[in-house]
């Protein structure tokens, strides 16, 4: 008898014609060793085993293994470019015979977003406020639209003082305030870079505008505050929100709560919880956050506590309720009580939701049970759960993990059949396999057929790619990379930029690596210790002790709050 497996693989492919191989030229890996463990996509929360990186740092910078440098020291050409999207690439207009990393975009400039970015890109390294930005800005002619402006604060989203001076400049220019939608763009970038002290200034100047502050402002600040450990100023946040204009009703207290859950600290939700359940009228979703909290940090008694208080006050468990269990539950890998929870979830007369089926997709995955994952996607037809893109993006990636590459093509070719539109989660997925196996024509190949299906690429997008440039030291395609993100308003953050260094300095472009390292100290991005450390030891190594120096003195001008020069 033909195992799940072999069926699956054979009524596929029948369904599903392969059609890649006109998109994709390069030869595909036996196996996906490479692949990271961490799930790029809002169901992971697994870490890679082999990470010696900061916690703090996204998942994606982690150490490569030593199968990724030796398969790099075959490969040490500078110029080459996979014939397939040599094109692609050449067109860009960006390479000169000798490439300068501190000015990457030396485009044509054809539009006012190009004007702008010109002045901006090659001169923020020289801007110490956002006042000298405005100054730079004096008597520059473009059209400063709505959409001219979201688009430089979204491309400058990373580097606070181009992009604020930006927006003073423009908003002087048209004798006017802003949209609120803008200031609210400015606030989250503010958040973004943790300049907390000029966020408030700037939610303060949108308090005196009449209806700016809304409950989207106070979403943005409580999430960037969330985000940076700052849990008691969130509550402080909301205990002040109606000072703003903003009701302080269950909605804004779900979005508290939420954010603290999702940042890590469902004790200061609780928090929340206690002290407004007699002053504030609670809903289902109140209790579902809590529930998810406790699951998440694997509190499952007071998971079940906090079940029986929603049941007291009149709310029955819903599908989201029980999903969050059996999510817990497949953390431990505990498939039992995974079945015990959907037998009684189905008792109750609740079908899985889209979200419970991928959740057991991803979690059969990681246990290298791969019939049963294809038996979850059997079972979710037959109760007529249509899957969506999220659904997509995690079978792709269990038939990555058993290596089944061909079917996972076959997958995302067969989404569009379904009426599922790929999302960027899906390329990134695409891409992350590819560029982990180091298939460096496919991974390129599939961000093109992103930008062919006008799907806008994210820095999750890049990071894979970025990694695989520098482990086969192409730095002619990482130089393209690097100016198609500035293109598509993906700016640099602390995680691209550690990763850069690191991976350049295993690889032995240290100079690229120095010069990555001094951008993001100008740019107010303090280096990770394990970063700062690689980088002197590899100069130690190579002799190169004026450079040495030079990265001591950065790493003092920082500790001292100096500014870099």
């Amino acid at each position: 008898m033909l195992s799940n497996s072999k069926i699956f693989h054979s009524s596929w492919l029948r369904q599903a014609s392969f059609s890649l191989k006109n998109i994709y030229r390069g030869d595909y890996a036996p196996n996906v060793n490479g692949v990271s463990s961490t799930f790029l996509n809002r169901l992971c929360t697994v870490a890679d085993p082999r990470a010696d990186e900061s916690p703090a740092l996204p998942d994606w910078v982690r150490i490569g293994s030593s199968d990724d440098e030796a398969r790099a020291k075959k490969s040490k050409d500078d110029d080459f470019v996979p014939p397939s999207v040599s094109y692609w690439i050449e067109n860009r207009k960006i390479f000169a015979e000798d490439v300068d990393v501190k000015r990457l975009v030396n485009d044509i400039v054809e539009t006012d977003i190009d004007k702008v970015s010109e002045v901006m890109k090659n001169h923020h390294l020289k801007f110490k406020s956002p006042d000298s930005v405005v100054r730079a800005l004096e008597g520059f002619d473009v059209d400063l639209s709505e959409g001219l402006v979201e688009q430089v604060l979204t491309r400058f989203s990373c580097d606070w003082i181009p992009a604020f001076g930006f927006f003073k400049w423009a908003e002087t220019c048209n004798g006017g305030a802003h949209s609120a939608r803008l200031y609210n763009l400015m606030v989250d970038n503010l958040g973004r870079t943790r300049r907390f002290d000029v966020m408030w200034e700037l939610v303060g100047e949108m308090k005196r505008l009449e209806g700016y502050v809304t409950l989207d402002t106070m979403t943005n600040v409580v999430r960037r505050l969330a985000r940076a450990g700052k849990y008691d100023d969130v509550i402080e946040v909301f205990e002040k929100m109606e000072a703003y204009g903003v009701e302080k009703d269950i909605t804004a207290m779900n979005m508290v709560m939420d954010a603290l859950v999702k940042q890590g600290s469902v004790e200061h939700a609780e928090r929340v919880y206690l002290h407004y359940t007699d002053r504030i009228p609670l809903n289902l979703r109140t209790y579902n956050v809590l529930v998810h909290g406790w699951c998440k940090t694997r509190q499952m008694e007071k998971a079940k506590k906090t079940i029986g208080e929603m049941k007291e006050h009149g709310f029955s468990p819903d599908s989201v309720t029980y999903t969050c269990v059996i999510e817990s539950y497949c953390r431990e890998r505990d498939f039992r009580k995974v079945e015990a929870t959907l037998e009684e979830m189905k008792g109750k007369g609740l079908q899985p939701s889209v979200v419970t089926y991928t959740v057991l997709m991803s979690a059969f995955s990681k246990a290298k049970e791969t019939d049963k994952a294809l038996r979850v996607y059997e079972e979710m037809k037959q109760s007529g759960c249509s899957p969506d893109a999220a659904f997509y993006d995690v079978f792709i990636q269990a038939l990555s993990r058993a290596g089944r590459l061909r079917d996972s093509d076959a997958v995302f070719e067969d989404m569009s059949r379904q009426g599922v539109s790929p999302k960027v989660a899906t390329y990134n997925t695409l891409i992350l396999i590819a560029a982990n196996g180091l298939q460096e024509e496919k991974a390129l190949n599939i961000l093109r057929r992103m930008e062919e299906d006008k799907c806008k690429p994210d820095r999750r997008t890049y990071a894979p790619l970025l990694k695989m440039c520098c482990t086969l030291n192409r730095m002619k395609v990482l130089t393209f990379l690097l100016s198609h993100m500035f293109k598509n308003d993906v700016g640099m953050d602390l995680g691209t930029y550690s990763l850069l260094v690191s991976r350049l300095c295993r690889n032995g472009r240290l100079d690229r690596a120095c010069t990555m390292f001094e951008e993001m100290a100008r740019k107010g991005f303090v280096p990770m210790d394990c970063t700062y450390k690689l980088l002197v030891k590899g100069l130690e190594r190579k002799g190169m002790l004026l450079e040495k120096q030079r990265v001591e003195q950065i790493i003092s001008s920082l500790n001292t709050g100096k500014c870099v020069a």
